[in-house]
């Protein structure tokens, strides 16, 4: 940290520069992934770059913190996620840094001119608070939010269509999120 969100950033950055308009672009990621979307939003906006056309964050990590409730509550039910694992993961990416930086914890930041955005959550897993908390901020500074909690999912259970019927849903409805908001590009 912070060298994945310079990183995405300058990729986004790069995407434009070619001539690739913001309304064609939209960013995706699963679990920290999740969470590297809204923060590298934060951080496009905050350089003064336009707005993809949306974001979809499946399973994210937004409080690399691990504040939420659910982190605690739902230690022991989570299949894929540890406490232990999380907090590894979150010490080998912070290497020392703020745990509360905006841009490590989205959920710390102000999600005001952020574009639309897609929340895809199991409600079994740690990081569920996560989503929930980030839905309700996004939606009182004004940004269109969808947040789906999926009963009796595990973490990132989009990974798995061919062995989890909910993720081909899933991943089908993230799809019609962002194409009705993404403009075609020209053919």
């Amino acid at each position: 940290f912070p060298a994945a969100v310079e990183d995405t950033t300058a990729a986004y950055r790069a995407v434009l520069d070619s001539g690739t308009p913001a309304s064609h672009v939209a960013f995706a990621g699963d679990s920290a992934g999740g969470g590297l979307v809204v923060a590298t939003m934060l951080s496009a906006r905050d350089a003064g770059l336009p707005m993809p056309a949306a974001g979809y964050g499946l399973s994210p990590w937004l409080d690399i913190a691990c504040e939420g409730q659910s982190f605690t509550e739902l230690a022991a039910v989570d299949p894929l996620m540890t406490a232990e694992g999380a907090l590894g993961c979150q010490a080998a990416y912070l290497q020392g840094g703020d745990a509360h930086h905006p841009l490590a914890s989205p959920l710390q930041a102000d999600f005001a001119g952020l574009p639309p955005l897609m929340l895809q959550v199991g409600a079994t897993e740690m990081f569920l608070d996560d989503s929930i908390r980030a839905a309700r901020k996004a939606a009182l500074a004004g940004v269109h939010v969808e947040l789906q909690i999926w009963p009796d999912m595990p973490h990132v259970w989009q990974l798995w269509p061919s062995f989890i019927p909910e993720a081909v849903t899933a991943l089908e409805s993230g799809g019609d999120f962002l194409r009705k908001r993404m403009t075609p590009a020209s053919r």
